[in-house]
């Protein structure tokens, strides 16, 4: 039997709001609401999208020593991160695969960190495991929003004025209509914005003053997804894994060169191996050059008809007016413009590797 999708605490307003819910990593959450996935993509990008990320595991470490014990299990600095700052990193595996990518906000006597929804159960118990003296607890009673695109700054600072002055992977606490919030200058779409954990009784009401300004309109999962893709931003389980290395993933930005060099993080000698010899293959940005969109576990071939790879995500990119795609391929077929085929159905479709992002990202640094 499984169990039923868990609820996030703003399940009711999606539903007032007409969001069509899915089960996604055993949550309910909306795909769509009427406006439709293209049009709240293009809104995101125009204008601002409120989305539900309260599936997301929030966790706070506490302890002496939480930066250093954290440097064994991932290759980013995180003693040098300043309080009031975040960093993306990963978790890496002994084998230099990547077992999830995170947030870590420093935030003055704590760690703060999101994980993925579909690994918390792994990621949890991994640094319960490894760090020791470091007080691992999961947050259950907070929601998680995230407020992107051009107009966020307007969304969330006619509320919060201090969120105006904010730069990108900047976090703090203060208070949103009288909530005290935590908000972090980030988000997962290529666009300006923040992600807000509000406590859960109050999020309803948080994402109602949201929603009351003219630019903001709820965005699902569906759009989410396109945006990110459309920003060359990876989606774990599907563009990175336990198989994927960093460098390969061309997530070589996230370490650090103290990191990079010295190690002392799990999988340490194959990273370091893939930085100074290359790797056989490496994620690119695809173009197709029809109409058709590819989608993931579609098989890239060269012209003459050898396999050099795999998309892992595909669909169609609304700002670019085209379908897009990214996924692995041959290193020595990586070079952007270099034509290729898709095999969609059997048959085989022309594209060409292109350099990711496809949109122009417009964080405020």
């Amino acid at each position: 039997m499984t169990d039923a999708p868990k609820r996030t605490p703003l399940y009711d307003l999606h539903v007032e709001l007409g969001g069509k819910m899915v089960d996604f990593a055993g949550w309910e959450m909306p795909v769509q609401y009427p406006m439709g996935i293209m049009g709240e993509h293009n809104h995101t990008r125009t204008k601002a999208g409120l989305f539900d990320v309260s599936h997301m595991g929030q966790v706070i470490l506490r302890g002496e020593g939480a930066a250093e014990k954290l440097e064994t299990l991932v290759p980013s600095a995180m003693t040098t991160l300043k309080e009031g700052k975040a960093r993306y990193t990963f978790f890496t595996n002994p084998d230099g695969g990547i077992m999830d990518d995170l947030i870590v906000a420093n935030a003055g006597d704590h760690l703060f960190l999101v994980v993925n929804a579909s690994m918390r159960h792994q990621d949890i118990p991994h640094m319960a495991d490894n760090l020791d003296g470091i007080e691992v607890t999961e947050i259950f009673d907070r929601a998680l929003v995230a407020v992107q695109g051009p107009a966020a700054e307007n969304v969330v600072g006619d509320l919060c004025p201090a969120a105006r002055d904010m730069t990108f992977m900047q976090t703090m606490v203060a208070d949103i209509n009288g909530v005290e919030c935590r908000i972090s200058r980030l988000g997962y779409t290529g666009e300006d914005g923040f992600e807000i954990s509000i406590p859960e009784d109050k999020a309803i009401e948080v994402c109602r003053a949201f929603l009351t300004h003219e630019d903001c309109e709820p965005v699902g999962l569906g759009a989410r997804d396109s945006l990110r893709l459309e920003s060359g931003l990876c989606l774990y389980g599907n563009d990175i894994d336990n198989s994927t290395s960093p460098v390969e993933a061309s997530l070589t930005w996230a370490m650090q060169k103290r990191r990079r060099e010295e190690g002392g993080f799990p999988g340490a000698d194959r990273i370091q191996r893939d930085l100074a010899e290359g790797t056989a293959k490496k994620l690119v940005g695809i173009r197709p050059t029809g109409r058709a969109p590819a989608r993931a576990g579609v098989e890239v071939q060269d012209l003459d008809g050898n396999i050099i790879g795999n998309i892992t995500s595909g669909g169609f990119g609304p700002t670019v007016g085209a379908p897009v795609a990214m996924g692995y391929v041959a290193t020595k077929h990586s070079e952007p413009g270099q034509k290729i085929n898709l095999i969609i159905r059997g048959k085989a479709q022309p594209a060409e590797i292109a350099a990711l992002p496809f949109v122009t990202q417009n964080y405020k640094r």
